[in-house]
């Protein structure tokens, strides 16, 4: 596609003096009436890659209106007051958008771009600057453009009629510090459905975030979809606890950010657009170029129909969505990597997985056209960043698994995805852990936490954290034993019968499960392994153990070859599914008299309990990251130190060791009664 950009002929006002300044700087006050920037004062550097610069886009209103064309200027804002005043240089080169187009800004910082009926006009922050950001480090980088507004009353507010476009959209930049080298947390579905969702956020990442050593303080947030959980009333709070980290945050529209009571697709982002900013957009920083993607559809239509699988978008009696990149968007990605250095990291930010392990067989949970993007990717370096399926996936190129083909028409993957987990874990499901948050262990067995990305230059090395544990975690062992798979089973079983045949209560608690540390002749011959869930482990991790002085090469439960999943007890972390299958939080009550503190109170107010402690949704009975070694059937009676090293694709090793018994008796694991019992402890003997 060919760069829009048409040099003015001549101003829209009278007054030669203004001719090319008047719809473009503020200084011309007595022609045009320009909007503050929103909380624009003048910011010093706060240290860092990015100052504390606070602004928005300088929008400049007179006696006419914009027309058929968005313009305005991308400047360098030197007295970081928000507007363009004299002197003030034009940041040539830098990008600007409509959502469709890209233009790029004249040597004077100028642009234009034809006018959309509903569009955002935005600005791509460009390598070496900063754009401005809120009080609570929100990027202002936009002006939303919907003359009539969202056409009906939407519950969270939508957008007011914004009437004609402005004369001039004016967007600020400051410069930026070096970012040869730089950090990002990645976000996945931190989804916080209520205020106690938010605290549960603000007392488990950002306090992760915020307790890491300055050499390792993150320099910007990318929120990867669901960042919040249905009601977006909730946004201003959500923003304003991330703050602390003092980094930009930008954010990405997931499934449960848009506003279920639209009606079109086209109207459904209009309270994020209002109260965060654009449900796509791209920017950059040092050799990376950032694009986030609004891959929800909602409500799906007869054009997502088309596509076996995905009948439910007309036959459905209630609105669903689907995932599937908009014709606007897959535009404006060919139009900016157009316009895009081939040597620049492409970072693709999106919320439904472009594919995935753990739904491979689903089709609204995987993106229909990817294989367009893929193609507009062809030939450069690139990532897949995406959340929604609560789980860590780090896919590497040339992966593949059944059902991709079928779903989206993909073999294996161009280049790498990687499912950045959720900062909600299982939907804060799940027992308390010591800080008072649910411990939500993850669909694939991993704790609920965020992804650090490091870069250097367009290459990056990924870690995952788990929150609330030590920041040196990467992995749990466990083992799986026969004791465990008939637990894990029985458990399933029970689970899987309609709720009006079953007992209320399971037919096994953890209570029942035996150590499964400790290990039998008997288990040793059925069968037990020494299992490790290496939270980010991709096909290029390797894993090994050391037992008894022996080390072994540990296999990985899932090749990525074209397999489909394996599920069961077999395949499952014993480590997670232990704290899945038996939450006591579903059996707190009290005598208070609030009927909504009694049990859990899960999305969107559903309450569930007071019941006897049972499973919670997810349970991790199959991974992509889980590796596995048999142990040796003449594994010598004693106790045994465990010792699994897993390297990552970077070189990188980290280390867990457990202890294991092999008894010839499992010994009893209550309090010996008999013993005790078996003697008196007789009359205290006084003095004489």
């Amino acid at each position: 596609m060919p760069v829009i950009f048409r040099m003015r002929g001549r101003a829209r006002r009278a007054g030669l003096a203004c001719a090319l300044s008047g719809l473009f700087l503020s200084s011309c006050v007595g022609v045009a009436e320009t909007t503050p920037p929103h909380d624009a004062a003048p910011q010093s550097a706060a240290g860092g890659l990015f100052s504390d610069y606070r602004g928005g886009p300088e929008i400049v209103r007179g006696s006419g209106d914009g027309g058929q064309t968005a313009r305005g200027t991308v400047f360098e804002d030197l007295n970081r007051n928000g507007r363009r005043d004299a002197g003030e240089p034009g940041v040539p080169g830098a990008l600007v958008s409509n959502g469709r187009d890209v233009a790029a800004v004249d040597a004077a910082g100028r642009y234009e771009l034809p006018a959309r009926d509903d569009m955002a006009v935005f600005v791509i922050q460009p390598s070496g600057f900063q754009v401005p950001h809120d009080a609570d480090w929100t990027p202002q980088f936009s002006y939303q453009h919907k003359p009539a507004g969202s056409p009906k009353r939407l519950r969270f507010g939508g957008l007011a009629p914004t009437g004609p476009l402005p004369e001039a959209i004016n967007f600020p930049l400051v410069r930026a510090g070096d970012a040869n080298d730089f950090r990002c947390a990645v976000l996945g579905d931190t989804q916080t459905y209520s205020n106690q969702g938010v605290s549960y956020f603000r007392d488990s990442v950002v306090d992760d975030l915020l307790d890491l050593p300055p050499s390792e303080q993150v320099d910007c947030l990318f929120a990867v979809g669901d960042v919040m959980g249905d009601d977006l009333g909730l946004i201003p709070r959500m923003a304003e606890v991330m703050s602390p980290v003092r980094a930009p945050q930008w954010w990405v529209h997931g499934n449960h950010d848009f506003d279920f009571d639209a009606d079109v697709d086209a109207d459904s982002s209009d309270s994020w657009r209002r109260l965060y900013g654009p449900n796509y957009y791209a920017f950059e920083i040092g050799d990376v170029l950032f694009i986030a993607l609004d891959n929800v559809v909602y409500p799906c239509v007869g054009k997502d129909a088309e596509t076996p699988g995905r009948e439910f978008c007309l036959t459905d009696e209630r609105k669903r969505y689907n995932g599937r990149i908009t014709d606007d968007q897959l535009t404006f990605v060919e139009n900016l990597l157009a316009l895009t250095d081939e040597s620049k990291l492409v970072v693709v930010g999106h919320h439904i997985p472009f594919v995935s392990f753990v739904d491979h067989m689903a089709s609204a949970h995987q993106t229909d056209n990817v294989a367009s993007l893929y193609a507009l990717l062809e030939g450069r370096k690139a990532l897949s960043l995406s959340g929604h399926t609560h789980t860590t996936e780090n896919l590497s190129p040339g992966d593949s698994f059944a059902g991709w083909a079928e779903m989206v028409g993909v073999e294996a993957l161009p280049f790498r995805h990687i499912i950045a987990g959720a900062g909600s874990g299982a939907w804060y499901n799940g027992d308390f852990d010591t800080f008072g948050v649910p411990m939500a262990l993850q669909r694939l067995g991993a704790p609920r936490g965020w992804l650090d990305l490091h870069f250097d230059g367009p290459a990056y090395a990924e870690t995952y954290y788990g929150s609330n544990v030590a920041a040196s975690q990467r992995m749990w062992v466990s083992v799986n034993t026969p004791a465990f798979r008939d637990w894990f089973d029985a458990i399933m079983a029970w689970r899987a019968t309609p709720a009006e045949e079953r007992d209320p209560v399971p037919p096994l608690s953890i209570n029942d499960l035996p150590d499964v540390k400790i290990l039998t002749p008997d288990d040793l011959m059925r069968g037990s392994y020494l299992t490790a869930n290496v939270w980010d482990g991709s096909s290029e991790t390797t894993v090994a153990a050391t037992i008894a002085g022996r080390t072994y090469s540990m296999d990985r439960t899932q090749e990525a070859r074209g397999e489909p999943a394996r599920i069961g007890a077999e395949w499952a972390d014993p480590f997670a599914a232990q704290r899945q299958l038996s939450v006591a939080r579903f059996a707190m009550q009290s005598r208070s008299d609030a009927p909504r503190n009694q049990g859990v109170e899960t999305n969107r107010g559903w309450t569930r309990g007071p019941v006897a402690p049972q499973p919670q949704g997810a349970v991790a009975d199959r991974s992509v990251h889980l590796w596995r070694l048999r142990l040796p059937g003449n594994l010598a009676p004693g106790v045994h130190k465990a010792s699994v090293v897993a390297t990552d694709r970077h070189g990188r090793r980290t280390q867990e060791t457990i202890v294991i018994e092999v008894r010839a008796e499992r010994p009893p694991p209550r309090f010996r009664r008999d013993v005790f019992e078996a003697f008196e402890d007789g009359p205290p003997i006084r003095e004489r």
